[in-house]
């Protein structure tokens, strides 16, 4: 058998300007990291997760690129493209956050911050252990909303800024304790925090020699 594993994660409360305080760009260039999360310049997140843009205009056309580090300390950087008045997110999780270039003069005012969701580092599958056999469960406390998630794809092969297809598996919007399986192939697996501040442990097990 293999070894056990466990992986915890957490988030506190969204902040829609804990990155960026409300600013608007007279010109291209970079936006001031000034929000409540930030120390010289670097805002850090509790946990890495999901940065939140708010557009109080419309900011299509214009182009953002959030640079940082994901929970390993690796550098990530993931191009956001503006829309009308409201929100985007990123779809990679960013642990710091050190730079955010904007393409041309803001319409109007932006804050840059986090939103509820966030994922747990990709989890590797062995694939010379066949067939493949791999038991987990997810452990809830507090109140928090979750969902288990695989890709086909190397995670670790991806170009710059790239994210992966992610399919959502049958334990999907969940709010209690969940057993699971996967006996078919798969490269990598994730819990994704979708909302609440409670906290998620998975452990699992691969089988096989």
């Amino acid at each position: 058998m293999g070894n056990v594993i466990t992986r915890s994660k957490a988030l506190t409360a969204a902040s829609a300007n804990c990155i960026c305080a409300s600013q608007t760009p007279g010109a291209a260039g970079n936006m001031l990291i000034n929000g409540a999360a930030a120390t010289s310049g670097v805002a850090t997140l509790d946990s890495a997760r999901r940065v939140l843009f708010t557009f109080a205009a419309d900011e299509s056309g214009h182009n953002f690129v959030v640079y940082g580090t994901n929970s390993g300390g690796n550098a990530i950087q993931e191009a956001v493209a503006g829309t009308t008045a409201g929100t985007v997110a990123t779809n990679l999780d960013f642990k710091t956050v050190t730079r955010i270039s904007i393409s041309a003069q803001a319409t109007g005012a932006i804050t840059v911050g986090t939103n509820t969701v966030g994922s747990m580092a990709w989890q590797s599958v062995d694939l010379m252990r066949q067939p493949i056999n791999i038991g987990f469960q997810v452990v809830v406390a507090g109140t928090v909303n979750y969902t288990v998630e695989y890709t086909q794809q190397d995670v670790n092969a991806l170009a710059v800024g790239a994210f992966p297809t992610v399919f959502a598996t049958s334990i999907a919007s969940k709010t209690d304790a969940e057993v699971g399986t996967f006996t078919t192939p798969i490269a990598y697996f994730r819990v994704t925090i979708n909302s609440g501040t409670g906290t998620v442990t998975l452990t699992y097990e691969q089988a096989g020699p």
